[in-house]
């Protein structure tokens, strides 16, 4: 991750696959809690987010906006490691519905954390998140996410916060906290299988009642396929505002870094799955 952002076979997540959570039943790219872990100075790494919404939200969210029931949803999210505490990215987000394919134009984030986070008992971390939005997607030409980034975790389980601000700028400027959470647990060398949970309480200072929030729950595993980092879930929506079914993955590749053996050699944490060099180097506060 990004997400980093939190967590992060091949076959298996081509075919069941797609976006996440935010805004009213609006169908979104990224289902992610971000974990801190960043790449290595001077490394790129990539992941495709693809989310499936089997049951969801049959009226849009605002006129002219896509309904999120039936859609597939992703992006493609190239990433940096400019220092060790600091990653710069960019998201290409797209929905298909109807058999047809709708653009969101891009995303750029730059996410600061705890050095070394992947290998630290207690991290953290804020990511800022630069959204220019097509109309089918929101009413709001331009929006930033806020993503505050809190975690603990020793050899066996994690625990990670994201309490997350969304704000729209412009005539339909709102802001929305839409927190996040995660914990999970190792069963064996890259096999972790856990709990992720994503809401949307609505506006700041007017939240929405109950019954029209936004509560899922997901459940999900992480695991290694090959070189890949895949993050699967299945979540369930908990009220009458979310979506109902929803199913998602995230394939994640980070490329060598410099230096680094083509052949893995120290091989780097990756944003989807924070504990493989946690588990080889150990903890530390």
């Amino acid at each position: 991750m990004k997400g980093h952002r939190s967590f992060n076979a091949a076959g298996l997540a081509a075919v069941l696959t797609l976006p996440a959570l935010g805004g009213v039943a609006h169908a979104t790219d990224e289902i992610q809690v971000y974990n801190a872990g960043i790449a290595a100075v001077g490394q790129f790494t990539i992941q495709q987010h693809l989310n499936y919404i089997a049951l969801g939200q049959k009226n849009p969210p605002f006129p002219g906006g896509l309904a999120s029931n039936h859609s597939l949803n992703g992006t493609p999210e190239f990433a940096y490691g400019v220092t060790d505490w600091w990653e710069v990215g960019l998201y290409l987000p797209f929905s298909i519905q109807d058999e047809r394919f709708y653009s969101d134009a891009f995303k750029l984030r730059t996410l600061f954390v705890s050095p070394h986070a992947e290998q630290r008992n207690f991290f953290y971390g804020v990511n800022f998140e630069f959204s220019n939005e097509t109309p089918p997607f929101s009413q709001s030409r331009f929006s930033m996410e806020i993503r505050p980034i809190i975690g603990v975790r020793n050899s066996e389980y994690e625990f990670i916060v994201n309490p997350i601000v969304d704000v729209h700028f412009g005539k339909f400027a709102e802001q929305h906290f839409t927190p996040a959470a995660r914990i999970a647990r190792k069963f064996g060398d890259d096999l972790y299988a856990g709990f992720e949970y994503y809401s949307d309480l609505g506006q700041i200072g007017n939240f929405d009642k109950l019954a029209d929030q936004q509560h899922t729950l997901f459940a999900v595993t992480d695991f290694k396929a090959g070189d890949f980092d895949v993050n699967f879930g299945v979540g369930y929506g908990l009220t009458r505002g979310s979506d109902r079914l929803v199913v998602k993955t995230i394939i994640g590749y980070a490329f060598p870094a410099p230096g680094q053996k083509p052949d893995g050699g120290d091989r780097v944490s990756g944003p989807v799955n924070p504990f493989t060099h946690a588990a080889v180097h150990g903890f530390q506060p």
